[in-house]
């Protein structure tokens, strides 16, 4: 159980505790002590005892909670309070808008207790005359509902990834002669899935008997040669059984997206028997097109398909951190560590970009605090010299699409990140004006995660990306492409428009410690899905093409 895990599951104990009217003292302890979890430097799995005690929000009482979740799996005094929760209010939880005070007032007035009777209150429109509500509560309930509808039984890529990288592992160990092979959206690195598809040379009776005897695992045959295994917790899981002949046909025809592999069927032949996936691409005198590039038929027609694969970017292209948090905000770790931990890499740079005063609950640096934190990095640059760290700030787009700091402060950055982070729920003629405004100030040099989505849980609020990609293209603005697994924002369906009208992209891990350096990796795996090279991307600029680039914005700014 990982710390994110972990942290789940006192978050949920703090709601489920202010749903049913608990000490409100005592709830509120149990949230903080999920922030606190969250922020720990290391797993708490690894910590012994005085360790994990020692550690700042934690102390003996939090601490043993947590021993006894990593022990057992359960905690006690949650399992106490989901015996008195009917089931439906979890699932009201997922839906943005709706804490657990107005959850609290919805099931005691109106004994909603389940995710269908509350759309059917909305329908009603019963929640817009309870106290607190209104029309447009009980119409943004409705749409949250419906977007969440959308999404159930989904998962990240990054947390499905992980979870094909543990089964196959696992797979491989007990049957070492035999083949597994990732397949399908997996393999195409979408941003989310419903499936782990995985090709295997098992027979359908040797899978059964893998999966059969397990009490937490379900196994049903959904053809003859596809079976469904679910494991409690866990993404769903399709096998696709193939005989060795026949292993690639079948990788390579579960692989690609219906579209693509209509596309293919159309024009090209698939033989029954390949010697390999690339011997299908030769065969039909094709250049070999990486399984992330398979969504659309178009990229078998389209003249520029061999230089995309040639120059599409690779993890090792990424020559420095841009967007990264440090105390001086809301992460974990000091300026210096996060420098050292870039540098020791083999990283060149740092863009050290703490949250603006408008972020005032992420510690918003005020005026006097930017001048000492540029201080520290002028100290630090002449210490971890050549390694340098450059002075950022994301600074809040307010509501009129102004930066939230004047001219001369803009001015001390050398780079700023651009980026909504309040107000969210916007009209799309509201949320353009805004944007738009903050990409032609003449300070913004990156606008950062364009949409403000989250994965899964929140859409973000409505652009027309194609002017907001031509107004980044007329102010030489780069497009953040936000490398958080829950964000990948923005979408990499608009990488290749961008590209088209000579916007610079930029893969960033928006990381709060040095831990979240590694989410890099997630932002280029979506990126190859847009054809991203790494001439195109500004985390791998070089040094000295980075300080090339920030001298072109400044000149720019000042002509």
């Amino acid at each position: 159980m990982n710390n994110n895990e972990i942290a789940d599951h006192f978050s949920l104990l703090s709601k489920l505790m202010d749903i049913h009217g608990a000490n409100s003292f005592r709830a509120k302890s149990y949230s903080i002590a999920a922030y606190n979890i969250e922020k720990l430097p290391a797993e708490a799995t690894t910590m012994d005892d005085a360790t994990l005690f020692s550690m700042k929000g934690i102390g003996e009482s939090t601490g043993n909670k947590i021993k006894e979740l990593i022990s057992t799996g359960k905690l006690a005094a949650l399992d106490d309070i989901l015996a008195k929760t009917p089931p439906g209010i979890l699932d009201i939880l997922q839906i943005k808008g709706l804490g657990p005070k107005k959850i609290a007032v919805i099931w005691s007035e109106l004994g909603v207790e389940s995710l269908g009777e509350l759309e059917y209150a909305c329908n009603e429109n019963r929640l817009a005359a309870l106290k607190g509500f209104g029309a447009k509560t009980q119409e943004s309930v409705l749409q949250n509902i419906a977007y969440f509808k959308q999404n159930i039984g989904f998962h990240l890529w990054a947390e499905a990834d992980n979870f094909a990288t543990h089964i196959i592992r696992q797979l491989q160990k007990q049957h070492p002669e035999n083949r597994f092979e990732r397949t399908g959206d997996l393999r195409r690195q979408s941003e989310t899935l419903e499936y782990v598809d995985i090709v295997t040379d098992l027979s359908p009776e040797q899978l059964t008997s893998i999966f059969r005897n397990d009490d937490n695992t379900n196994i049903e045959a959904l053809s003859d040669s596809c079976h469904l295994v679910a494991i409690e917790g866990q993404p769903k899981m399709r096998f696709y059984s193939s005989s060795g002949e026949k292993f690639f046909h079948t990788l390579f025809k579960t692989t690609g997206s219906e579209t693509f592999i209509e596309s293919f069927s159309a024009s090209y032949s698939i033989p029954d028997a390949p010697e390999s996936e690339e011997a299908i691409f030769v065969q039909n005198k094709l250049p070999v097109i990486p399984a992330m590039l398979r969504e659309s038929g178009d990229i078998l027609t389209n003249p520029n398909t061999p230089d995309i694969i040639t120059n599409l970017i690779q993890p090792s292209d990424i020559k420095g951190i841009i967007h990264s948090h440090s105390k001086w905000s809301d992460g974990i770790h000091i300026i210096e560590q996060m420098a050292t931990t870039a540098r020791d890499a083999g990283l060149e740079y740092l863009v050290i970009s703490d949250h603006s005063q408008t972020a005032s609950y992420a510690g918003g640096l005020k005026p006097d605090e930017i001048a000492a934190q540029h201080q520290e990095v002028d100290m630090l640059n002449d210490k971890l010299a050549p390694f340098r760290i450059f002075k950022s700030i994301e600074s809040d787009i307010l509501g009129d699409g102004s930066l939230d700091y004047g001219d001369s402060i803009l001015e001390t950055f050398d780079l700023v990140i651009a980026s909504v982070h309040s107000n969210l729920k916007m009209s799309q003629e509201k949320a353009m004006e805004r944007v738009l405004t903050a990409i032609r100030n003449p300070y913004t040099t990156i606008l950062g995660h364009p949409t403000g989505r989250l994965l899964l849980s929140r859409k973000g609020y409505p652009l027309d990306h194609k002017e907001v990609i031509d107004t980044c293209a007329a102010h030489n603005v780069v497009i953040e492409i936000n490398a958080h697994p829950r964000r990948l924002d923005i979408d990499w369906r608009w990488i290749e428009y961008a590209l088209e009208k000579g916007v610079l992209l930029s893969i960033d891990p928006d990381a709060h410690s040095t831990e979240g350096f590694k989410d890099t990796y997630y932002g280029v795996m979506v990126a190859q899905k847009g054809g991203l090279s790494k001439q195109k991307n500004l985390s791998s600029f070089s040094l000295k093409e980075l300080e090339a680039f920030i001298a072109m914005k400044k000149q720019q700014r000042h002509k």
